[in-house]
């Protein structure tokens, strides 16, 4: 590896861990990646694709909008080395699509009237966990060194613990402000429980089940019925 390539190759990787502080946009980490690995790997085009909640591919980054790349990756036929690589977590490489084995027809004549004669394609993956992949295309008919794989699949592997702790940020978040709700949900309710005590003459046991009945029975939330306990809007 030259000391030019080592030279991008370290930035990339500083690049990318520069991204993981607080308040990254997720989009720019991916888009950064593509470009990047383009650019070390002398990849005419790169996209990478994420699964969603409905378990779909999609492509989310590339460094090319050209519709024909988007529809080439993410062929709706559902194969092709992208799709491969995430259905089975191993690195892809065809080497020369002119004459590589037609497992892929559609995908390879494809990518060949694009201009495209090599690609390869990188799990985004983490404990045994695939979200997505990365692909790389070329124009000339080449094979990648199991140096350049290991080191594309470590680019692929920084960029999946990033989307992966952006998304428990956002499940904390959420879990957060869940249990928020619940802690000012009760606030309300022992206060309606305390109007039911003294209106009723019960106590409080008493009030929290002449309150939890009512919301059964006529399938109200129980802090709503609360909230109309305590404005006195309700009477039970």
């Amino acid at each position: 590896m030259t000391a030019s390539r080592e030279k991008r190759l370290a930035s990339a990787f500083v690049t990318l861990a520069d991204t993981l502080v607080a308040g990254y946009d997720v989009v720019d980490l991916l888009q950064t990646l593509v470009d990047t690995t383009a650019d070390i790997f002398d990849a005419s085009a790169a996209g990478l694709m994420l699964v969603d909640e409905d378990g779909e591919l999609a492509v989310v980054a590339s460094t090319s909008e050209r519709r024909h790349l988007v529809d080439l990756m993410q062929l709706r036929l559902g194969y092709g080395p992208s799709v491969e690589c995430f259905r089975t977590g191993e690195v892809v490489e065809i080497d020369d699509l002119e004459h590589a084995e037609p497992r892929w027809p559609d995908f390879n004549a494809g990518a060949l009237s694009l201009g495209f004669r090599s690609v390869f394609a990188f799990p985004l993956r983490v404990r045994g966990t695939i979200i997505g992949s990365l692909t790389l295309f070329r124009g000339s008919a080449s094979a990648m060194t199991s140096e350049d794989i290991s080191i594309a699949q470590g680019l692929a592997d920084v960029a999946t613990i990033g989307i992966l702790h952006e998304r428990a940020l956002r499940e904390s978040d959420l879990a957060k402000e869940q249990l928020q709700r619940a802690l000012n949900s009760r606030v309300i309710i022992e206060q309606a429980k305390g109007v039911l005590a003294q209106t009723r003459s019960v106590d409080m046991d008493e009030a929290f089940s002449l309150m939890r009945t009512y919301a059964r029975s006529n399938g109200f939330k129980l802090h709503d019925v609360a909230e109309r306990i305590v404005s006195r809007s309700l009477s039970i």
